[in-house]
């Protein structure tokens, strides 16, 4: 009985666990993470790429809104990393980064920029309302695993009174 109560908490917290991570969709070069925290002038935006290899420890980049920065090995080995800024003013539109790093590897991808800073409250929820069908089915697979481990109990039990 005491591994029913395990297996059934085990499956719930990874089922709540998985509700909790969002779908990644890339857009332009995968092997390119475009950060912003709010997208807007005056943010900053961090460039991050693995493509150029382990021993590759230098790396240019080119923002059309921003211009050119540099990108420098991080924390993890072989993964460059640079941040730009936003110039103030700049009106919402689509900016394009280009990373250019030895041996002749160039990549290339875009992010979008808003008008201003976001203020007010933060919606809360588990996003854009298009996507609840994954979460639906993988709600309705916890119910179910919920109701046949309990199903599975209530048995054993009436089992083990009978005899």
């Amino acid at each position: 009985m005491g591994n029913t109560h395990v297996g059934v908490g085990i499956g719930l917290v990874v089922g709540a666990l998985a509700l909790q991570v969002p779908a990644a969709v890339a857009v332009g070069d995968p092997s390119l993470d475009i950060r912003t925290r709010a997208g807007s002038p005056s943010s900053t935006v961090t460039v991050s790429t693995a493509a150029c290899g382990a021993s590759v420890t230098y790396g240019k980049g080119q923002s059309e809104v921003a211009g050119a920065f540099h990108l420098f090995e991080g924390e993890e080995k072989g993964v460059l990393t640079g941040q730009f800024t936003v110039p103030a003013g700049t009106e919402a539109t689509t900016d394009t980064v280009t990373v250019k790093c030895p041996p002749r590897v160039k990549l290339t991808d875009s992010y979008t920029l808003t008008a201003r800073q976001p203020d007010g409250a933060v919606e809360a929820g588990f996003g854009d309302t298009d996507s609840t069908a994954p979460h639906l089915a993988v709600g309705g697979v916890l119910i179910a695993a919920g109701a046949a481990g309990w199903l599975v109990r209530v048995r054993n039990r009436s089992r083990a009174q009978g005899t």
